[in-house]
Order: C-alpha cells, then structure tokens, then sequence
C-alpha cells in the first residue's frame, strides 16, 4: 500500500507530462532549399531544421536565389493545420519585424517561398545575420509555437541600385514664424509739402481772374443765399470738410480714420449740392444770368 502511495504522484507528474507534450504546436519534416533562378530541381542547399534548435550555420539568399520553406505542422504528435503559421524575419540591429504566412492544407503540409523581392529595404541593408523564427498557433488550450530555427545572410547584388522609398510625411510643430510688418507708409519731406502747397495758393489768385474774364457775376450771391441759404452753405461748407479730410488724411490719419468721415461729407455735398444746382437752374430759367 505505502509503495503505490508514493508511486501515485510520480505517475501523476508524468502524465501531466504527456498531456502537456500532446498539447503544443511544432512541426516536422522541415527543408528549406535554397535554390538560383533557373536552376534545375534539387539543385541548391538544402538543410533540414529541428524544431528544437536552429541551424548551427547561417543561410545566404543572394539577389535572384528562392528561399523554399517545407514542413508538416503538428499539434501534439498529430498532422493538423493551424489557424496561424507564419515565418517571422527579425533585424537585430533596429528590431524590425516582418511575418510572412505559410500556406498550410488541412493534413498540415505547409510551404513558403521567399525571395529578397519580398523583403523590405532594411533587411536588405543590415549588416547582420537576419534571425528567422517560425511562429505556429491556433485556437484551443494547445501552447503556440515560437523559435527561432535558422539566421538569414542577404547578399545583394553591387550593380543593382536598392530602391529606398521617400521617407513618409510627419505631423510635427513646426519652427517658430517671426512676421515682419511694413512700416506705416510716411508722409513725403515737409519741403516738398511747402512747395506744393505754395503752388496751390499761388494759382487761386489765377482761378479767381479766369473766373471774373468768364463773366462771373457775384452780384447774385446775396440772392442766392436769401432763395437757399442752407443748401448754398452745406454745399460749400462740405467741400471745405472734404479738403480738411484730405490734410488730415495726409497729415496722420489712416485709410480706416479717413474712409468714415469721407462718406458722410460726401452724402451731405450730394444732397446739398443737388438743391443748390437747383436753385441757380430756377434763376436761369427766369433770365436772371
């Protein structure tokens, strides 16, 4: 009795043993081929891998070589397709990954074939053996698969130029904008101001002799202030503004200063000036001038 007392937990340990080994994914009967473009078959390397150590040498995949990847995945000890297997390259340098899935039929036969035209430009640019693992899982409480089975040397042709493609656009902050405003616009030197303006005042003398030749009769302003005096004093008065718009305009006012008081002496001389012209109308009419 005490003899299968103490066997009792031995044969519990190694049948949880074999359950636990009857329940994990692997493979078999793994090649991998290495073989040129148009070689005949069977040509190239070819090595058988162990799913529980790698190839103890690196395989090199020159620039028009195929990588054939055979093998019959397992769970337990029995022939079954996974829902996942893949071939899993690995750059040890930057880390980068790349999976490439093996076409797997329903008795566990699966293949790959890869070649560098499948590889991104990284793996074709390192400097170091490439690690390759295989990665075999599915559904169910059977413990997945993963190792590493064999390193991957990528020779490369010189004469061939390696297309690296444009470096993706990034969203970051850009540098600090620092604007740069015009100055205020500035009224030109006061001496030309002077000279202008003197220029000015000297031809009214002239414009009040061409008016007084032309017949100008001022014997008729009283009259026409008594027929519209308010009309005749707008008129002149918003003609007076507009000038004083101007001189300040000139002088320190700006375009938004100046637009405002522009508009509201131009509607005034338009009203005021339309009843003026009206009223020297009404004296031509009666033959006054």
């Amino acid at each position: 009795m005490r003899f299968f007392t103490s066997l009792l937990p031995s044969l519990l340990l190694s049948s949880a043993s074999l359950v636990a080994a009857a329940s994990s994914w692997s493979f078999d009967d793994a090649t991998l081929t290495v073989q040129a473009k148009g070689a005949g078959v069977g040509a190239g390397s070819k090595d058988k891998l162990d799913p529980n150590s790698p190839l103890p040498k690196p395989i090199s995949l020159g620039a028009s070589d195929t990588l054939k990847l055979l093998l019959t995945t397992t769970d337990g000890k029995q022939a079954k397709r996974p829902h996942q297997a893949f071939l899993t390259i690995r750059e040890p340098v930057t880390g980068l990954e790349e999976s490439f899935v093996l076409s797997v039929k329903e008795n566990g036969k699966g293949k790959l074939d890869l070649s560098q035209k499948d590889l991104s430009f990284q793996f074709l640019t390192s400097s170091k053996p490439i690690e390759a693992s295989i990665v075999i899982g599915s559904f169910g409480s059977s413990t997945p698969y993963k190792k590493k089975v064999f390193d991957l040397n990528i020779t490369r042709d010189p004469n061939v130029p390696l297309a690296v493609p444009e470096k993706p656009l990034r969203y970051a902050a850009d540098k600090e904008i620092h604007h740069i405003f015009r100055a205020e616009p500035r009224s030109p030197p006061k001496i030309i101001t002077l000279v202008f303006a003197a220029a000015v005042v000297a031809a009214l003398p002239v414009l009040l002799g061409v008016w007084a030749a032309l017949g100008a009769n001022l014997d008729h302003l009283g009259k026409a202030m008594g027929n519209a005096p308010i009309p005749h004093a707008l008129f002149f008065g918003s003609i007076l503004a507009m000038e004083g718009i101007f001189f300040l305009y000139y002088t320190r006012w700006n375009l938004f200063q100046t637009l405002p008081a522009a508009a509201i002496v131009g509607l005034v001389a338009f009203l005021s000036g339309s009843r003026a012209l009206s009223e020297v109308q009404e004296r031509r009419l009666a033959g006054l001038r």
